[in-house]
């Protein structure tokens, strides 16, 4: 059996009256974890590179692959808030702008084995998202299980090309969108 190394997930747009239904399930069906505002900057390299402060710290963080990919390798270095301006200023030092931000409220829960996240992000939308960790042998197994469970909360999987779309809209807008 290999690593289970992979960040496996699936993700929907639901609106806002399905996000209140969605949180109230779950704080009653599933194992609360936390609730997280995020302070997320993507910079302009090749590399899907990202800084995030939120309730815990901030961090350092590569995502390996495309950004909408089902299952992506990750790699996370952590540090104290405090340290988040000066994370910025670094990469900056380096040549790299923040290509986008983003400004969220995530509630996580745990549920059956499958991490939840209920998140609100200003300017973007009301999201859903399953994830499982696992390794390149499971990762289809653990795909289908998680559309089985976005299936069981009556909520259809948004496409692929909508999240490429939003995200792209969301990209060249953001500074006006969070205002």
């Amino acid at each position: 059996m290999s690593e289970k190394n992979l960040e496996i997930e699936i993700r929907a747009f639901i609106s806002k009256e399905k996000y209140e239904e969605l949180l109230k399930f779950f704080n009653e069906n599933s194992k609360f974890i936390k609730e997280d505002l995020q302070e997320t900057h993507y910079f302009d390299c090749k590399q899907d590179l990202r800084i995030q402060k939120n309730n815990k710290g901030s961090k350092i963080w590569l995502k390996k692959g495309k950004i909408h990919d089902d299952a992506r390798e990750e790699i996370e270095i952590y540090t104290k808030n405090e340290n988040f301006e000066d994370l910025g200023k670094l990469f900056n030092e380096l040549g790299h702008n923040i290509e986008i931000k983003w400004l969220r409220k995530r509630n996580e829960f745990e549920w059956g084995g499958i991490k939840v996240c209920i998140d609100y992000t200003n300017g973007y939308g009301y999201i859903i998202e399953l994830e499982k960790l696992g390794s390149e042998e499971d990762k289809e197994t653990i795909l289908e299980e998680l559309k089985e469970k976005l299936k069981e909360l009556n909520i259809p999987l948004t496409p692929k090309e909508e999240f490429e779309e939003r995200y792209n809209y969301y990209k060249e807008n953001w500074r006006r969108l969070i205002a």
